[in-house]
């Protein structure tokens, strides 16, 4: 089954030229290049995450971890920066939501889903899972002050935001680091459960060489950035062209199309019964989106955005996060998962996506 969703990979490759072709021979055609620049990046992004764990078999354990985290999330944050570059906060803020909401519940759930049609009961461990529902909890508190404090302290919130969003990025930058320590150091236990079976199967695969896996990387992420680039340019008139809200756009499509090489692998690694790594890339993606990249793109604001850009995010985005971890830290707390708990996941995602999608732009 790896072979084949390796093979349809790299026959997707076509839409990289194609998307190419069409926006610049055809540059008023935004839905369509919208549509192709978004296929486009799936299989350079499932390329970037296969390049990375070639690299990473060539360091050491910490190393390796490190690697992962960076350039596991690597086309969303491509994506996030270009349309921060551009002053579309909203579209990044909605990438953010749409990043943590979509890896927590569409791919949790639909990992728990397929696996739970194929075994009975799965398991997992329960410790590590309840490590990572409690940093995502973390997460969610720290993107929800910054609402709470635009709310409570009314018109004169404005120029307190911003210095309250950068002291909130540091700390969460620091925990992000300092939650690497614990996952690959200090508590390794928790999360490698199935390390021994991975063994076995890296092992039946040949390694690429550190100079084939940079060069396949580093042009990899080129093309995700020229074709990131292309895909926001496109985002407000592929909206208004289809009736859709910006914010639905960048909390349902940007998000999928920016995870959907994590998304194959979670779901795949649940059929064969190894729900740590599932587990593992759904909920950990979630939390180094928040940890991570919604600090990096405060801090890079500062540098490269039209101004500095704020962690206040709306209250819908505040909701569909809280109510997606309560959810997932239920379903993670026994260690243990079958296809109706991938139903009830799912079941959440598709609520909230409605509410993102009827809900007006203004009450955005």
């Amino acid at each position: 089954m790896k072979i084949r969703a390796r093979n349809i990979l790299y026959w997707a490759l076509v839409f990289v030229p194609l998307a190419l072709i069409v926006r610049y021979a055809w540059p008023e055609s935004h839905t369509l290049i919208f549509a192709l620049a978004a296929i486009a990046i799936i299989p350079l992004a499932g390329i970037m995450g296969r390049a990375t764990e070639h690299l990473a078999d060539k360091t050491t354990e910490g190393i390796g971890g490190l690697l992962n985290a960076t350039f596991g999330n690597m086309a969303e944050i491509i994506i996030a920066v270009l349309a921060l570059r551009q002053g579309l906060y909203s579209i990044v803020k909605a990438s953010l939501t749409g990043s943590i909401i979509g890896n927590a519940l569409l791919i949790l759930g639909l990992s728990m889903l397929v696996g739970g049609l194929k075994f009975k009961t799965q398991s997992f461990s329960g410790a590590g899972a309840r490590t990572r529902s409690t940093t995502l909890t973390l997460a969610a508190v720290a993107l929800i002050a910054p609402a709470a404090y635009h709310y409570l302290a009314g018109p004169g919130a404005a120029p307190g935001e911003a210095r309250l969003s950068l002291a909130i990025g540091i700390v969460l930058m620091a925990t992000y680091f300092l939650s690497l320590i614990f996952a690959l150091h200090t508590h390794t236990d928790y999360f490698t459960r199935d390390a021994a079976r991975a063994a076995d199967v890296e092992s039946s695969h040949h390694t690429w060489s550190i100079r084939r896996s940079l060069i396949v990387l580093t042009s990899a992420t080129v093309f995700v950035g020229w074709l990131a680039e292309i895909l926001v340019s496109a985002v407000e008139p592929t909206a208004e062209a289809l009736g859709m809200t910006e914010v639905f756009i960048g909390i349902v499509v940007v998000a999928i199309v920016g995870n959907a090489a994590e998304h194959s692998t979670a779901i795949l690694m649940a059929l064969e019964d190894r729900m740590d790594l599932t587990v593992g890339i759904a909920i950990g993606s979630s939390t180094q989106i928040a940890l991570f990249a919604a600090p990096l793109l405060v801090f890079l604001s500062y540098a490269i955005g039209p101004e500095p850009m704020n962690l206040v995010f709306t209250s819908a985005e505040v909701l569909a996060i809280g109510l997606s971890v309560i959810i997932v830290s239920r379903v993670a707390v026994d260690g243990e998962s079958n296809w109706l708990e991938g139903v009830q996941l799912l079941a959440v995602y598709l609520i909230l996506a409605a509410v993102f999608f009827f809900l007006p732009e203004a009450a955005h």
